[in-house]
């Protein structure tokens, strides 16, 4: 595996000449994470900013959503073309890129008089987010040794975990002391100290096949999963049957299609599709969008669960969910989690990690009415399943993959965790508006205008308990999506490990 150019013999060294990687792989884990929670945090810190951006933005409700939308869209849609940059370019180079780009951004975001502007600088924050995100996984495969892999995942899945906890925490401790811009020039020391850290550390490696850019294939992955991920997000909104949402389904469709073509009729491809005939490959990838789907439904709807139903404020609400995340962080820092995948073997390792968010999902959804206590079981059983399953399935892509290849398969495993998430926010919402709908129909709107125009205390309680109901429902089917996920990938992953132990044995 490459970890680095030489210039001496024009040959690149491999990791497997240094048994031990790279002698300051920990320190350039450290950066990389440095640079993937700025990137994280960014994603859920601006949720807790809407009420200052529309006091003193004047910003409408669509603005607001294309201040979230825009980075998000933006992102998602040039994950592949980030990681196939990475591996043509240098990982390194594409890794100070995107620092730069996402701290010019924060500048242009922070100082931002209109709403505009403010959508414009969320757009290119998007391109330097998604630069890092693929560049940071990418460039821990290069440094670590294969043995090493799963415990240097399981770091920067706990990083993850963080970003999603701290977001609303530390942008409600920003607001409650200076001005909403300030959530957006708090990155510009990070980045600083994140591109000294890179120049310094980071070696340099890339793809030594250098094949051709694959500018057209591209321009159509952009195009196709920007469109994907807009229809995802607007379906709810808008309807999933408006003609907004069915063209711009239509376009995702027609162009993902002519990708997939063009893909597979040129000789140096972005995304080789060779690698959907890996049993290894597929089985993460079903079970990635699954995991994904169903904890990222989930959580969004329990996150409405703690606001509407129980009571609390956003930053109260943020704190109640942290020991999700803290749970991750602990077993993956400890190297618990990596200690458990090792010894159980991958496959065991993803069937029971989304075993145990499914029990968590199924708590939550069955005892989360009777008040946060008895929902805090299931957000440690959902964390704790999560320390094992997301590390084991992010090594389960990347190990698929050719080394060579390693900023393409960090862009889809990005882009799965992009598409699930998106995904499962739609449909289990969807879920939940139905069987709301069905039990207040003159409330089909929402629980906080359902409850504004309640004329009694037990007509409140009475759209309360229909609002947990269809939370109760739409929790089900996610859990039922994680454990399915969980299954087929541990399937399909035992499969290509009897596989590989066949060959090797008539070899």
């Amino acid at each position: 595996m490459f970890y680095g150019v030489q210039h001496v013999d024009d040959s690149p060294r491999t990791l497997e000449d240094q048994p031990q990687g790279h002698p300051q792989r920990w320190l350039i884990l450290g950066v990389i994470c440095l640079a993937q929670l700025t990137v994280l945090l960014d994603n859920t810190v601006l949720n807790v900013a809407i009420p200052s951006l529309t006091r003193e933005l004047g910003a409408a409700t669509s603005d607001i959503q294309w201040m979230i939308n825009a980075y998000s869209l933006v992102q998602s849609g040039l994950l592949l073309t980030a990681g196939s940059a990475a591996d043509r370019y240098g990982r390194k180079k594409m890794l100070i890129a995107g620092l730069v780009l996402f701290g010019i951004g924060s500048v242009v975001a922070g100082l931002a008089d209109s709403t505009g502007q403010l959508i414009a600088a969320r757009a290119g924050m998007g391109v330097g987010g998604a630069l890092l995100l693929t560049t940071t996984l990418a460039v821990a495969m290069q440094v670590f040794t294969p043995a090493e892999h799963p415990k240097a995942i399981g770091i920067w899945s706990a990083v993850n975990a963080l970003g999603f906890a701290a977001g609303p925490l530390l942008g409600g401790f920003i607001l409650n002391h200076f001005w909403w811009g300030a959530i957006f020039l708090v990155n510009l020391p990070v980045v600083a100290l994140g591109l000294a850290a890179v120049v310094a550390l980071v070696p340099e490696s890339k793809s030594p096949r250098g094949d051709r850019p694959d500018l057209l294939g591209a321009l159509l992955s952009t195009i196709g999963m920007t469109a994907l991920v807009y229809a995802i997000i607007s379906g709810p909104e808008h309807g999933w049957t408006s003609g907004r949402v069915l063209a711009t389904d239509a376009v995702a469709v027609l162009v993902l299609a002519a990708f997939a073509y063009w893909e597979s009729r040129i000789p140096y491809p972005m995304l080789d599709l060779h690698f959907f005939r890996d049993r290894r490959f597929t089985g993460a990838v079903a079970g990635a969008v699954l995991i994904t789907f169903g904890m990222g439904g989930a959580l969004f709807l329990l996150t409405q669960h703690l606001q509407f139903v129980l009571g609390y404020g956003p930053l109260e609400a943020g704190l109640r969910t942290a020991p999700l995340a803290l749970a991750v962080v602990a077993l993956n820092f400890s190297g618990l989690s990596a200690k458990w995948t090792a010894r159980l073997g991958t496959p065991v390792s993803i069937a029971l990690g989304m075993t145990l968010m499914s029990a968590g999902l199924v708590s939550i959804a069955t005892l989360a009415a009777h008040g946060y206590g008895d929902t805090l079981l299931g957000l440690l059983l959902i964390g704790a399943g999560a320390a094992v399953a997301n590390p084991a399935m992010a090594h389960a892509v990347m190990s698929a993959i050719p080394p060579e290849k390693a900023g393409v398969g960090a862009g889809i495993n990005g882009t799965l965790a992009e598409f699930g998430n998106g995904l499962g926010v739609a449909v289990l919402g969807a879920i939940l508006n139905s069987r709301f709908a069905a039990l207040i129909p003159v409330a089909a709107a929402s629980l906080p205008a359902a409850l504004a125009s309640a004329g009694s205390e037990e007509e409140r309680g009475r759209i309360t308990d229909a609002f947990s109901s269809g939370l109760e429902t739409s929790q089900l089917v996610g859990a039922v999506a994680v454990l399915l996920g969980g299954l087929l990938a541990a399937a399909l992953l035992r499969r290509a490990e009897r596989a590989d132990s066949a060959m090797a044995v008539s070899a």
